[in-house]
């Protein structure tokens, strides 16, 4: 998807564009520097590769994997593999516009896209009138969208809904960028989505318009 994504601000040096490869060069490089995990984050940070940062990870030195940015990464990692295509969707209960638990589990039977997004964000506000249409087309098909936002303020996230007409469900904890969702999928730049099947294992992530189109009427033929 060739667009703008909002990017979790934990890099100064983001600023600074590079290739994948160049990323992958400085680390490996820079194996005993603990600032290498930060090149690190920034490989495939919109979808990254879990086995190819695990590969990338091991090589550096004992020290930094042991410390506590390393650690955290390693966090990252376990939600990178359990939120594999072909993996058991982890568990979501957040609140809904009217402040009651509302879980994944309750659209279990239905293929369901979990869209991670925020009122804030100019490419997940973008990427809504894509998704009103794909809605339309699929939701009486045994489809559904769950959208997580990533917003601090309750006000700014209903009028979003709102303005932009998303008629299907939606949950936040109201977190920002700590969204105990969005850390369980391993989330660090948005907007993002998984699809899940009725038997809630993950089929894709990260389709959008005419590929998610397209997904969506292979499945529900």
């Amino acid at each position: 998807m060739k667009k703008l994504l909002f990017i979790l601000a934990f890099v100064p040096t983001l600023l600074f564009a590079q290739t994948k490869e160049e990323l992958i060069a400085t680390v490996k490089a820079n194996p005993k520097d603990v600032q290498t995990l930060q090149t690190l984050q920034r490989i495939g940070v919109y979808d990254p590769d879990y086995k190819e940062l695990q590969g990338l990870f091991k090589k550096l030195d004992k020290k930094v994997r042991k410390s506590n940015s390393g650690k955290l990464f390693e966090r990252y990692l376990d939600a990178l593999k359990n939120t594999q295509v072909g993996k058991k969707a982890p568990s979501i209960t957040q609140l809904d516009l009217s402040g009651e638990p509302y879980a994944l589990s309750d659209l279990k039977g239905k293929y369901v896209l979990v869209d991670f997004w925020a009122s804030w964000c100019p490419p997940c506000r973008e990427e809504n009138p894509r998704l009103v249409k794909t809605y339309a087309e699929f939701k009486d098909k045994n489809f559904e969208i769950l959208g997580v936002s990533f917003d601090k303020e309750f006000a700014n996230w209903d009028k979003a809904i709102k303005d932009d007409k998303l008629t299907w469900k939606h949950v936040s904890d109201l977190q920002g960028w700590n969204n105990s969702a969005g850390q369980t999928y391993g989330v660090k730049a948005i907007p993002q989505n998984i699809l899940i099947d009725p038997n809630g294992i993950i089929i894709a992530k990260n389709l959008h318009g005419d590929a998610l189109n397209a997904k969506l009427r292979e499945v529900l033929k």
